[in-house]
């Protein structure tokens, strides 16, 4: 029998106010900036209570804010191991940072579990015909089948050379606005536009499962560049030439400093137009945005807008074919001209997305690409400060 219970009550009632306090510091220590001292407080409120949830969600917070990915893995190891999610979503989460880690095919074989969420795969699809497991398929045809953006789609591509070799007739189904570039891809028997009737079939799989079909390890990536290219049939190509006439003999780069503002991380990928002006320092350079809507117009001198004659990624697949360099953040567009061997500078947030793993500056994906990342969450000016340097250096 507890002698004291008042007392032990008023005891667990000043940890909880104590905790609550500390928590609180922490995010505003956080949210401030303020990260040494945010970390004091979130240790002080741990060591009240190791296990409170909510500490333990803004010791995540600190960690991202802070880069710290380590950090970070060891609190949502902490969370599956406490199921916080449930089975598949915690498989997804750790198949995330494995990739995020480089860690294949272990990253692969984990990501599979997104087709088994409500609502992680768009479309979803539901096939009578079976699953391919990456057997050999004579005679048969093998329905493949995009999922996700378009980005996706011109990344995962690049396995339809390894598809063909092992036997039937491979058909892709592909977003209609960039059908014609993917089926300038090696590999690939036909490309239907969605929507478009399907013809039979006797085997399917989703294009990103590709990989984990495929063991894929970070040194047995499918590099040969390049795999795209521009389609017979460029609808605007003479709108499009006449728009790259004046910059003929220059230096010319194309840019794109924004994705769609639909994603839902578009804040943190887009970059503001004013911290873009210090590029125009960069001599004999001949600037063409790829930039859509009314983000279009930057601070750099002489930029031509390439985007109303954009209108298909035909169109915009001949365009690129005429750069030197393409500057761009995380869209379609960085896949796209990697896939076609154009030199690009990939610029990517502080929490980037799993395909440009963490701490390199090359990108196994596209050989013709290199990362400028974040090193302080926000901080753009910084990054367009290093691709200045890097330009002037080499020009």
């Amino acid at each position: 029998m507890n002698p004291h219970p008042a007392k032990n009550l008023k005891g667990q009632q000043a940890i909880a106010t104590g905790l609550e306090g500390l928590i609180g510091q922490a995010q505003r220590f956080l949210a401030e900036g303020e990260l040494d001292q945010a970390g004091e407080a979130i240790q002080a409120a741990l060591a009240l209570d190791p296990d409170h949830a909510q500490a333990h969600g803004v010791r995540a917070a600190l960690y991202i804010r802070e880069i710290n990915w380590l950090g970070l893995r060891s609190e949502m190891e902490r969370d599956i191991l406490k199921k916080k999610y449930p089975a598949d979503v915690a498989e997804y989460e750790r198949g995330y940072l494995s990739l995020l880690f480089g860690e294949m095919p272990k990253g692969w074989d984990q990501y599979e579990s997104r087709l088994r969420i409500p609502g992680k795969v768009k479309p979803k699809r539901a096939f009578a015909q079976p699953r391919w497991q990456g057997e050999l398929f004579p005679g048969r045809t093998l329905l493949l089948h995009f999922e996700q953006g378009f980005g996706d789609t011109f990344m995962f591509a690049r396995y339809a050379p390894m598809v063909k070799a092992l036997g039937g007739r491979v058909i892709l189904l592909a977003q209609k606005p960039l059908a014609d570039v993917i089926a300038t891809c090696v590999g690939f028997d036909e490309v239907i536009a969605e929507g478009a009737p399907l013809p039979d079939f006797d085997l399917q799989l989703p294009l990103p499962s590709l990989p984990h079909v495929f063991r894929t390890e970070l040194g047995t990536i499918p590099a040969a560049i390049p795999y795209l290219d521009v389609p017979e049939r460029v609808p605007n190509r003479d709108r499009i030439a006449r728009a790259l006439v004046a910059s003929q003999g220059k230096l010319r780069i194309g840019c794109a400093w924004a994705g769609s503002p639909n994603h839902a991380r578009d804040k943190e990928r887009s970059i503001p137009r004013k911290a873009l002006e210090p590029l125009g320092a960069i001599p004999g350079a001949a600037w063409h945005s790829f930039q859509f809507g009314v983000l279009a117009d930057a601070p750099l001198p002489g930029i031509v807008p390439l985007a109303p004659a954009l209108q298909s990624f035909s169109d915009t697949a001949y365009a690129l074919s005429g750069m030197d360099l393409v500057i761009t953040v995380d869209t379609a567009l960085a896949h796209l001209a990697g896939a076609m061997g154009i030199p690009t500078l990939l610029l990517v947030h502080f929490q980037p997305d799993f395909r440009w793993m963490l701490y390199r500056e090359d990108s196994p994906w596209y050989p013709t690409l290199r990362i400028y990342r974040q090193s302080i969450p926000g901080d753009w000016n910084s990054v367009i400060q290093e691709v200045l340097g890097d330009l002037m250096e080499s020009a």
